[in-house]
């Protein structure tokens, strides 16, 4: 699978920088295998029947949800990103019109609404976090997976392999940073939270729209 190499576009660092999910490190295998399970088991609770990943990247999760029966689809702000996930959907005989180019703060209900929405790893990237999780309050329709680096975890193991040393540990485009209990706060602000997972070093959140 083709992925962004970590290029920057507007400013901001996109996709991945590596294949984390090809990756031949034990331990970033042993991470990796804790995300796919947590994600793969919350997908199945949520039973959707249609799934929109918002941040998709290079859009592998949305080739493999298709691979399985899932009518998934997917967008990111990245022109780029979308350009790579276009060229790895005809690779795997999957239609490039799965994927387009939107911002999270551009969502449109009548043009995005889908019954699961996925968001993983794309707020601490953010700038304007709330205002995203606002957005994706209009395109929910039953169920929303959405994830972050848990922190300080997160740092720390950077920091134990010897990375972004001069940035304490701080992956390069993270701008938000979330404790376990900190981001259930803020996302229950939103959404009904209705079950954690905490794949290390991830928090992941199924939610549901709130009934508050």
């Amino acid at each position: 699978m083709k992925i962004s190499g970590g290029v920057e576009e507007n400013g901001v660092v996109v996709g991945n920088s590596y294949d984390k999910y090809g990756s031949k490190n034990p331990i970033v295998k042993k991470m990796m295998k804790g995300f796919k399970s947590a994600l793969s088991d919350l997908v199945l609770e949520a039973s959707p029947l249609s799934i929109h990943e918002v941040g998709c990247g290079e859009g592998y999760w949305v080739l493999q949800w298709n691979k399985l029966g899932f009518n998934a689809r997917g967008c990111d702000f990245s022109s780029h990103c979308i350009d790579i996930a276009r060229e790895n959907a005809i690779a795997c005989e999957v239609s490039p019109e799965k994927f387009n180019v939107c911002s999270i703060y551009e969502l449109d209900q009548a043009r995005d609404k889908a019954d699961l929405i996925v968001c993983c790893e794309v707020l601490e990237h953010l700038e304007y976090p709330e205002a995203a999780l606002a957005a994706l309050q209009r395109v929910v329709g039953k169920s929303l997976i959405i994830s972050v680096p848990r922190e300080p975890i997160w740092c720390g193991l950077n920091l134990a392999r010897g990375k972004y040393l001069s940035q304490w540990g701080n992956t390069p485009g993270h701008l938000q940073h979330w404790s376990k209990s900190s981001f259930i706060h803020l996302v229950y602000k939103y959404f009904d939270v209705v079950k954690v997972r905490s794949p290390l070093p991830w928090t992941m959140l199924l939610c549901r729209p709130s009934a508050r």
